[in-house]
């Protein structure tokens, strides 16, 4: 007897709720390269500095710190009985107007950051490859700056789809280069001080690196915006789905990024560590600048640049949303003219902070990565004490890990602006 028309398309639909997809592979690149910026390229200058201790710990602690944070926000978002709500909407619905929209303009502030950072790094990058590996003079900052971030906002203003793609072109080569640059440095390893530091240095120096570990790792920006189009898309196997695809990015992640950080880590001193953090350029810059090799001197900076470029594409999702979600909240504009003012003032202040050129690694450590460590790591974990469709998730370790990673990363925060 043949099935009925429910049962086959029954069976269709489970078997794309099941199934890997090319619009699951589409989305762990985009979150991919959300996580592939700046915060990775400067991580081995600040583990770097540190020793290699705490490198090995924080490598061991990445994984658990990256997939349970994230799958922590996502499940937030999914936990609104309103299948359309964005992060701004969720927030409110679960801790009322006046908290909500603090927690929306903290999501924010989470973000904007991170926007300012990129333009000052792809500004750097490009400016370092222009004049070491070109042999031009450095251009005017004001014009290089602003028509890069032009450029890069033309591009996500395009839409879902063109940026989606965008994605797809930037990623691939991204993973290749990185993982035979990785692959490229090993003979110019040096073997590390292995000797244990002080109990107490030690401890300290891994506290003060939680924030800018959250940082590099981080692909927060675009989880509202992610976890929303699987709603869409796959229904009640959303979260399924969502953690699915999170869990694979997160590998992915740990996998190429982490050998790209030991590689760096084992080719550079101290010293030379010291001397990038003081030039306010990423790891490859560095290398490209004091190597002869025209490899590393060609591939370097374009890493950089796709890096910073396809990173700045995610956040900037996450910047829009949110912009656009606290706007329409406070007043009467329409969410389509909340979101072209917004990309305008956001291209005037990136800009704006690209041509001051202020310290990349401090913008990190002091800012960004702490006010995602309460957005991404201390609220989700709160909402599971609080909101009935999460507490199932309550009392277990995954829960109290998160929890005390992030309250460690915004005490860092306390910390450095109190010395």
């Amino acid at each position: 007897m043949p099935p009925s028309q429910d049962a086959t398309h029954f069976n269709a639909s489970t078997a794309k709720q099941s199934s890997w997809t090319l619009h699951d592979t589409q989305w762990t690149l985009s979150l991919f390269g959300t996580a592939v910026g700046a915060g990775i390229l400067f991580l081995p200058i600040n583990i770097g500095i540190g020793g290699f201790w705490p490198l090995i710990i924080m490598a061991c602690l990445a994984f658990p710190m990256t997939f349970l944070a994230h799958r922590g926000l996502a499940r937030f978002v999914l936990s609104s009985k309103n299948k359309d709500a964005d992060f701004t909407d969720v927030v409110e619905e679960h801790f009322g107007v006046t908290a909500g929209r603090l927690i929306s303009l903290l999501y924010f502030l989470s973000i904007f950051p991170i926007l300012l950072i990129y333009g000052v790094g792809l500004t750097n990058t490009v400016d370092s490859f222009m004049v070491n590996q070109l042999g031009m003079e450095s251009p005017s900052r004001v014009l290089l700056s602003g028509v890069l971030v032009a450029g890069m906002i033309g591009l996500m203003m395009g839409g879902e789809k063109l940026m989606l793609r965008a994605f797809a072109i930037l990623v691939y080569p991204l993973v290749g280069i990185l993982f035979f640059l990785s692959l490229y440095l090993i003979p110019s390893w040096q073997m590390p001080n292995m000797a244990l530091p002080e109990v107490g240095s030690f401890g300290k120096t891994l506290w003060l690196s939680i924030p800018i570990i959250v940082f590099s790792f981080s692909h927060a920006a675009a989880i509202s915006s992610f976890v929303n189009v699987q709603r869409g898309h796959y229904g009640n196997k959303a979260v399924a789905k969502s953690e699915a695809i999170l869990k694979r990015t997160s590998l992915l992640l740990i996998t190429f990024v982490l050998l790209f950080v030991f590689s760096c880590v084992l080719s550079l001193t101290g010293e030379q560590m010291a001397a990038a953090k003081a030039a306010n350029v990423s790891v490859l810059s560095y290398l490209a600048n004091i190597t002869d090799n025209s490899f590393i001197a060609t591939l370097g900076p374009l890493v950089a640049f796709i890096a910073i470029m396809s990173s700045f594409l995610g956040h900037f999702l996450g910047a829009r949303e949110s912009f656009t979600g606290l706007v329409t909240k406070q007043s009467n504009i329409s969410a389509k003219v909340a979101d072209k003012v917004g990309a305008v003032l956001m291209f005037f202040a990136i800009w704006f902070c690209a041509v001051k050129n202020p310290s990349i690694l401090d913008m990190m450590d002091q800012l960004s990565g702490p006010i995602i460590a309460m957005i991404l790591f201390i609220m989700p974990m709160i909402a599971v004490y609080k909101v009935p469709a999460l507490h199932k998730h309550r009392n277990r370790l995954s829960t109290l890990f998160i929890l005390a990673v992030g309250s460690m990363a915004v005490m860092a925060l306390l910390y450095s602006m109190l010395k």
